[in-house]
């Protein structure tokens, strides 16, 4: 397996597969050839995260789709973090209660405002659609055959019993990268679904807000 050493530094990456179009076609490709299977279920409700600073190791990506209850599939970027630390975390979903004469309201989140005591996440797994941010990686393998992932954050991932037997997608659909560290700066992002092993929230603060856009979700 060729491997790639030293820093990787891609301005504004957009970390959804490399590159984008050719992942989002392979994911279709996968599927149709029984490949690649959904990872579990989601709302139907998309959020937004904001970070100053995400810092992890064991990083990996690779595509996914994730089940919209009923109502189709949803192709995703999932990233994988063995470890990591996050910064001026916000996080943002907008609710339609306009049947009930509310209008929308947005939930906002925030944590990990004091630089001393940032989040910490341990087992992290992020399903994104979507994402802007200033990127540094330490010892990069783009276009890893997915099977070959390693790292503690995939352990459940890889036996999720709605995957069933199928796992991580193999061969040449299973386009994947690995490095084993990840500096992710002014990140921005929309994503589908997020878990953790843990997930420690320090200074977390949750608010309902009337309305949504500027000034109530993240961005």
């Amino acid at each position: 397996m060729s491997q790639t050493y030293g820093k990787t530094r891609w301005k504004r990456f957009a970390l959804v597969m490399v590159p984008g179009v050719a992942a989002t076609a392979a994911i279709g490709v996968s599927l149709a050839n029984s490949a690649l299977a959904a990872s579990f279920s989601v709302s139907g409700q998309q959020f937004k995260v904001t970070t100053a600073q995400l810092h992890g190791y064991g990083f990996s990506q690779f595509g996914s789709v994730d089940v919209d209850a009923g109502k189709g599939f949803h192709p995703v970027a999932v990233s994988a973090f063995d470890s990591a630390t996050i910064n001026s975390l916000c996080q943002s979903v907008v609710t339609d209660l306009s049947a009930l004469g509310l209008g929308k309201i947005t939930l906002q989140l925030n944590a990990g405002q004091d630089p001393a005591k940032p989040v910490v996440a341990e087992n992290l797994l992020i399903d994104l659609d979507q994402l802007e941010a200033d990127a540094e990686f330490k010892n990069i393998n783009i276009g890893q055959d997915a099977s070959t992932l390693t790292g503690s954050a995939l352990k459940d991932w890889k036996t999720n019993p709605v995957l069933g037997s199928k796992g991580l997608p193999t061969g040449d659909k299973g386009f994947a990268q690995r490095a084993d560290e990840a500096t992710l700066s002014g990140v921005k992002q929309t994503a589908w679904a997020t878990s953790a092993g843990t997930f420690k929230l320090n200074g977390l603060k949750l608010n309902l807000l009337k309305g949504d856009g500027a000034g109530k979700e993240c961005y």
